[in-house]
């Protein structure tokens, strides 16, 4: 695929008589132009450009969900004006194409509206495509627990048959983190939150990816108790980083049921870890 630039002296045109007509002149053989360059054009430029079966999300997936998020969260607060394409472009390091895209779907979402001239401004009643109520209750971030065991396992199970190398890259470099807090006998939450989003990114699917994002917080509450809960005399840090060892194992080998296995058995251990074994009768509560 390619553009064409001219690059062409404007002032360089035939003469042109008083009463509008190119005088002729005798034809010549002539060169091809040098300044008529043929350049090729990034197909990561070209928001609709195909991709790899298992190239991961696409760029206007994650700066959809990146900004479906602020906008939750309140970064971004109900009829705020977003900065500016050109800024929004430097902030997610993709093409302005790339960032209309993304801009358009948030419109159509709900979620951002246009004033001719202005910008874009943040929706006054926009909800996300996902939201959740807060945790506010022990039975909720059993809750959480619950749903997470459900989408997360999935979500391990698409990335075992859809990853890339580079997800393969994100998700070994949250592990070594966990490696490295697991040696110093500390729990790095923020870590284990990256190794689980990076499988949910794996997925090509941007639901996982976007539902996980929009549990962030609530996710952040359950995985700092848990954390809590591993500092005693019982070797539960070795444990945890094994269990995240063997959902990486798993990705790796494009072994989709052992990532599905070993993804629901990490979130049950937690879960049990946490409540120590006494779950609540959620019928009631």
């Amino acid at each position: 695929m390619f553009a064409a630039t001219w690059r062409g002296n404007v002032s360089k045109r035939e003469p042109i008589t008083s009463i509008g007509f190119r005088m002729k002149r005798p034809r010549r053989h002539r060169e091809p132009r040098s300044d008529l360059i043929m350049k090729p054009i990034d197909s990561s430029e070209l928001s609709d450009a195909p991709r790899a079966r298992n190239a991961g999300p696409s760029l206007v997936d994650k700066v959809y969900g990146e900004l479906a998020q602020r906008i939750a969260s309140g970064d971004y607060a109900p009829d705020q004006k977003l900065p500016g394409e050109h800024e929004l472009a430097a902030i997610f390091d993709v093409s302005r194409p790339v960032l209309r895209e993304a801009l358009g779907r948030l419109r159509e979402d709900g979620l951002i509206y246009s004033r001719q001239g202005s910008g874009s401004f943040v929706q006054a009643h926009a909800k996300a495509p996902f939201g959740y109520a807060r945790v506010e209750t022990i039975a909720d971030i059993q809750r959480c627990f619950e749903f997470r065991i459900s989408m997360e396992s999935d979500a391990a199970h698409f990335a075992a048959l859809r990853r890339s190398d580079d997800n393969l890259v994100q998700m070994e470099a949250a592990l070594g983190l966990l490696r490295e807090a697991t040696k110093n006998r500390k729990h790095r939450e923020d870590a284990d939150y990256a190794f689980h989003l990076a499988i949910s990114e794996a997925t090509n699917n941007h639901y996982f990816a976007t539902s996980l994002n929009a549990l962030k917080d609530h996710v952040a509450v359950g995985m700092k108790l848990h954390g809590q809960s591993l500092m005693g005399p019982q070797p539960g840090l070795e444990a945890v980083f094994e269990e995240h060892r063997s959902i990486f194992e798993a990705i790796r080998d494009r072994d989709a049921e052992a990532a599905r296995t070993a993804m629901r058995l990490h979130l049950e251990t937690s879960r049990d870890r946490l409540f120590e074994g006494r779950l609540l009768d959620l019928s009631f509560r």
